[in-house]
């Protein structure tokens, strides 16, 4: 469904890129996770893709349509749920999807019935403007599903949400999937991620670090790890170290022989602390 190669896109059209040398797949059906600190390329990529911004340098396929000149038929393809919502204030939440339904040419969703499935049903005739963030996002996340996409681009589709409704967009991702749905996901939330995608890929600095699912990289980099907390300099500190790696078996007996242990417990790796010990940067 996306195909990419030699994708660079610079801001200021010269040799500071934003997007240096991006090469990946996604296959028909994959919730492929595109993962990566705040700046690191997400959401340029995501525009080169979705044409909000112009191909610049590399080859870019999109639902079988060629970046360089995009149809308008694509769009009928293709739904996109942004982080920041963008619904128009003065319209009702019915409204809202109901107007957006007119701009495309193929059948689409009854408004009601998605407002219902993000749990805005009772809130369909009330103002966008009179919104919390929260609803604002779900009313965002409902429209892009107007069109029944065969490809979904989603920006951070849990971000400000309660569990409850979050775990409910979740439910919803997977349902699609399971309907033949095509979804790349853009996110720094490893939770997320580790429970939706098949594949993911660690993006830092405009530069793919590696791609592949989070199974396999939990067998490549999870090792066990150890949580120790400690008292140094009168104060409570704490690591997160590998019991295979010979760096961090050494820091352990380190911190045993010099300090008072307070805590000591071992874990799997989490998806997050794989990501910074391959890219070397956290999440923020």
């Amino acid at each position: 469904m996306i195909k990419v190669k030699n994708l660079y896109h610079s801001y200021s059209k010269d040799d500071k890129y934003a997007v240096k040398d991006a090469s990946f797949e996604v296959e028909k059906g994959e919730i492929f996770g595109f993962l990566g600190p705040s700046g690191a390329g997400k959401s340029t990529t995501q525009g080169v893709l979705t044409g909000l911004l112009q191909l610049q340098k590399g080859e870019v396929t999109v639902a079988g349509y060629d970046a360089k000149k995009f149809s308008k038929k694509m769009f009928n393809d293709i739904g996109m749920s942004f982080e920041q919502s963008n619904v128009y204030n003065k319209m009702t939440a019915k409204e809202n999807l109901a107007f957006y339904a007119k701009l495309f040419d193929v059948e689409t969703k009854d408004p009601q019935e998605l407002l219902e499935l993000v749990g805005l049903g009772d809130k369909a005739n009330l103002k966008a403007g009179d919104f919390s963030k929260g609803m604002k996002h779900r009313l965002t996340f409902a429209r892009s599903m107007i069109n029944n996409p065969k490809l979904w681009f989603l920006d951070e589709p849990t971000t400000g949400l309660d569990p409850a409704i979050a775990a409910t967009i979740k439910d919803i991702i997977w349902n699609e999937k399971k309907n033949g749905v095509t979804t790349f996901l853009t996110t720094h939330n490893m939770f997320i991620a580790d429970e939706l995608c098949d594949r993911v890929a660690f993006i830092v600095d405009g530069e793919i670090k590696l791609i592949d699912s989070p199974r396999n990289l939990k067998l490549q980099y999870g090792a066990k790890f150890v949580d120790i907390e400690y008292i140094k300099d009168n104060d409570s500190a704490r690591e997160s170290l590998s019991t295979v790696e010979a760096k961090d078996r050494n820091r352990i007996k380190e911190l045993l022989d010099t300090y008072e242990i307070q805590t000591m417990h071992t874990k799997e790796a989490t998806l997050e602390e794989i990501f910074i010990k391959v890219t070397g940067r956290g999440l923020v």
